[in-house]
């Protein structure tokens, strides 16, 4: 493309909009259904059990330490397809770009995606583009939709969960939330903490394929690991108690949240999974996540309990316990 900025006529559907497909979209999701061009996008489903799941992204800042705006809609996708045991297929695209964003920062974003959904099999098939006035968005916002197949004897659920079941974190929690505030307000660390930012496909693969023990899977994004827990507990009807000091925690998340106000188990994540099993599955569960790049950090960090019913209990170092509730309100705005 020649144009440095995007312009109101890039989303009007006429001879620029065209360009934009072929010079930038189509350069970079390279796929024969996409190629097509159609207002929809045919393909064969090879089970009978689907996975779909959509969402939006309006992160700012739209780069961030550990990843940007096009890798973040591509990984959220993807993660929120195999928590339900699902393998990513197909993916649709849509953008709304802010009129005056230069074109080197939307060729830097969907580069971005190219590679993620290269890495992580999904693929590009369908979108759509359009383009606000200057002043009437902020930068950019990316929609997704995201679909998946569920092979035979995977049935994950909430309502799966029973007393005695443990609680496995695939690592350390708060990183994206720490990243994205210290980068957004300028908060200098003296070791930054970078985004999680990571598809969980092959992760959850790996535990999926050496147990049949898995109860449910989450990944713990807006409202961190305290909203995940509560949601279990809700759901299952029982009580889920988690011990504090179990819980990993980097020690730079940990003293920026200190400083800042903040408490780690309500902050994002976008690289992470907290998940449900038997306990005599636990502990290959565990294993299989620490051979993993993605789970080296895995730990137990609680278990359920028949009561309180749809409480969600932590045990400090001390032994005393308190509620862990759902956050009440936004902690950190634009996070994803």
């Amino acid at each position: 493309m020649r144009d440095e900025r995007i312009a109101l006529s890039h989303g009007s559907g006429g001879r620029l909009t065209h360009h934009l497909i072929e010079d930038m979209f189509l350069r970079f999701f390279d796929d024969p259904i996409l190629q097509e061009l159609n207002d929809q996008a045919i393909f064969r489903s090879p089970s009978s059990r689907i996975a779909f799941t959509t969402d939006s992204y309006v992160v700012n800042p739209i780069f961030f330490p550990g990843g940007d705006i096009g890798k973040l809609s591509v990984c959220g996708t993807v993660n929120d397809l195999v928590v339900g045991g699902a393998e990513p297929l197909y993916m649709s695209v849509s953008f709304i770009i802010e009129e005056g964003l230069p074109v080197t920062d939307l060729e830097r974003i969907v580069a971005s995606m190219a590679e993620t959904s290269r890495k992580t099999g999904i693929r590009i098939v369908t979108g759509d583009t359009k383009v606000v006035e200057r002043n009437k968005g902020d930068k950019i916002f990316i929609n997704t939709t995201g679909i998946g197949v569920v092979r035979d004897g995977i049935d994950l659920s909430p309502r799966h969960i029973k007393p005695g079941d443990v609680i496995i974190v695939s690592g350390t929690i708060g990183d994206h939330g720490i990243a994205i505030l210290t980068h957004r307000e300028g908060i200098g660390m003296e070791t930054p903490v970078e985004s999680d930012c990571a598809p969980l496909n092959g992760l959850v693969r790996d535990i999926l394929d050496g147990s049949d023990g898995i109860r449910a899977m989450r990944d713990p994004t807006r409202g961190g690991l305290a909203t995940v827990l509560n949601e279990f507990a809700h759901q299952c009807g029982l009580c889920i108690l988690v011990k504090e000091e179990d819980v990993p925690v980097r020690d730079e998340v940990r003293g920026a949240c200190e400083i800042l106000g903040f408490d780690p188990l309500y902050l994002a994540n976008e690289g992470k999974i907290v998940v449900v099993a038997s306990e005599d599955e636990a502990s290959g569960i565990l294993d299989a996540m620490r051979k993993n790049p993605l789970g080296r950090e895995a730990s137990i960090i609680g278990r359920v309990l028949k009561e309180p019913e749809r409480k969600v209990l932590i045990e400090t170092p001390v032994g005393n316990r308190r509620i862990l509730d759902m956050p009440s309100g936004e902690q950190l705005p634009r996070i994803c």
